[in-house]
């Protein structure tokens, strides 16, 4: 199974929707996806990540699935609020930003939400309940996450099947870490996501290896492409890496 993971358009957060330019990059990542042969489309039940999917729906002539637990709402509590100052996620902040990358974090493990340095952020209440979402949402796929052995057994095989969800970032990186087995820390400190972006993981539940004739047991989640906006680049659009106006609002 292929799993295309699309962050949204860029946003207007209040009231939530598309910017003008957020609903071309819409538009440039359907006619992309549109190309692969999409089976099944969910988005966050956020306005801007439905905007967002919206054109593959049309082009596709798919109904949109809604996925409640992937809204950015839920990654609140994870918003630093100094007085005087706008909101901004843990991990963009100067100081946990480089906490997030310690070496004695990543060697916590599944349990890097207890290092003394969170204690006061209750990351367990916030990541738990959507990473417990996320494998009742792919068990129900044929994917049953065995967190052990950093893999998924397969219980009922989509070898073709292409599923796409588009979401947000830091709910983005709760996803991809939990889909990997990579502690949230380390991946948020290393990985990102670009508007409309899109990122694709692949479950591999093939033969072994060339010649053999038995399927695995046991699926991978394997990184193809990450954040690409190659779309983006043949539809003209302006590209976060070379755009100093996007790029400053990122």
């Amino acid at each position: 199974m292929l799993i295309f993971y699309i962050r949204h358009g860029d946003p207007v957060y209040d009231p939530d929707s598309l910017t003008p330019l957020g609903e071309r990059q819409a538009e440039s990542v359907a006619k992309r996806l549109a190309l692969f042969g999409i089976d099944e489309v969910y988005a966050s039940t956020s306005t801007r990540a439905m905007q967002t999917a919206q054109p593959l729906c049309e082009l596709l002539n798919k109904k949109l699935q809604t996925l409640e637990f992937l809204h950015e709402d839920h990654m609140e509590p994870l918003r630093l609020r100094e007085e005087g100052k706008k909101p901004i996620w843990i991990w963009t902040h100067p100081y946990y930003s480089q906490v997030f990358a310690r070496r004695d974090v990543r060697e916590m493990g599944d349990k890097w939400y207890t290092h003394p340095e969170f204690e006061a952020f209750h990351f367990e209440k916030v990541i738990l309940p959507i990473q417990e979402k996320m494998d009742e949402f792919f068990a129900g796929h044929g994917y049953v996450h065995d967190s052990d052995l950093g893999l998924y057994r397969v219980t009922e095989r989509h070898h073709e099947k292409r599923i796409a969800i588009f979401a947000h970032e830091n709910m983005g990186k709760v996803f991809m870490s939990h889909l990997l087995d990579v502690p949230y820390p380390y991946y948020t400190a290393h990985f990102d996501m670009k508007h409309s972006a899109m990122t694709v993981i692949r479950l591999d539940d093939g033969a072994s290896a060339p010649g053999d004739t038995e399927p695995r047991e046991y699926a991978r989640a394997r990184v193809l492409t990450l954040s690409n906006d190659s779309h983006l680049y043949r539809d003209g659009l302006p590209l976060v890496h070379s755009s100093a106006r996007i790029r400053d609002r990122y």
